[in-house]
């Protein structure tokens, strides 16, 4: 095992060692049950199929929010890194969803919009895309003006300029907003789905909650957890740092 790969997993055990003493201090399963606790109810919540339907459910809402954010939020950008006239129109704008609260956005967009699926992934898709465009805007500013005249010398269409020169000096940028976009859409799923969902983890959550079972809310927020990392590991990382290495070749 490789120091890169032990280092994440070493965390992971040593924060499972604070949660076995944890739960052993307090000695109320009601409060923190151990993790080897929550495996019987994992089991059967896997088998009767329960968990992978709301964790399925959970998935594309976060897929279809992520790729919204991401598409508003890298056009809102570009334009406002590359026009200083569209940035000014737009600025503040941006700094009011920058600071308007999550519930605010979530509970307007289901009394306009009403208890729909529509209505959960708009308000997902508007907390994200401000995040999103002030990212891409820093990365548009930083664009190498050199290259792009190059471009315009040698004759290239706007699509192959944009596809060879532009995005790849984007891709750094484009990586560091998924990566923190991924981990704030999922939280703001879960609560869309407690507020006013019929399925998906959020819902599962707000459920046991109501019935003070702190297992089974463990179980449905430590599966999705475990999904999130997975992702972040296996896709997010080593996009992030094959869009990074062209800047040290």
């Amino acid at each position: 095992m490789t120091g890169k790969a032990s280092g994440p997993l070493l965390s992971v055990a040593a924060l499972l060692g604070l949660w076995v003493v944890a739960a052993a201090l307090t000695a109320d399963p009601q409060i923190l049950p151990s993790p080897l606790a929550l495996w019987q109810p994992f089991v059967r919540e896997l088998s009767t199929g329960t968990l992978p339907h709301h964790l399925g459910a959970t998935l594309v809402r976060v897929a279809w929010a992520f790729v919204l954010a991401m598409l508003l939020g890298t056009a809102i950008g570009l334009a406002m890194g590359r026009s200083e006239r569209v940035n000014r129109l737009l600025d503040p704008w941006l700094v009011i969803f920058l600071n308007l609260p999550a519930l605010v956005l979530i509970v307007l967009c289901y009394l306009w919009i009403g208890l729909t699926e529509a209505a959960a992934i708009t308000a997902v898709t508007l907390n994200k895309v401000p995040n999103v465009a002030t990212v891409i805007r820093e990365g548009a500013r930083a664009l190498d003006r050199d290259l792009d005249a190059m471009a315009k010398v040698y004759r290239m269409s706007a699509t192959t300029r944009f596809l060879h020169v532009t995005l790849p000096q984007l891709a750094p940028f484009l990586a560091a907003s998924a990566r923190s976009g991924i981990a704030v859409i999922w939280k703001i799923v879960l609560v869309v789905e407690f507020l006013g969902r019929s399925s998906g983890v959020g819902f599962q959550i707000h459920m046991y909650f109501q019935l003070f079972d702190v297992a089974m809310v463990l179980v449905y927020a430590l599966s999705f957890i475990g999904v999130m990392l997975a992702v972040e590991w296996a896709i997010l990382q080593p996009w992030e740092r094959r869009a990074r290495r062209w800047r040290t070749a």
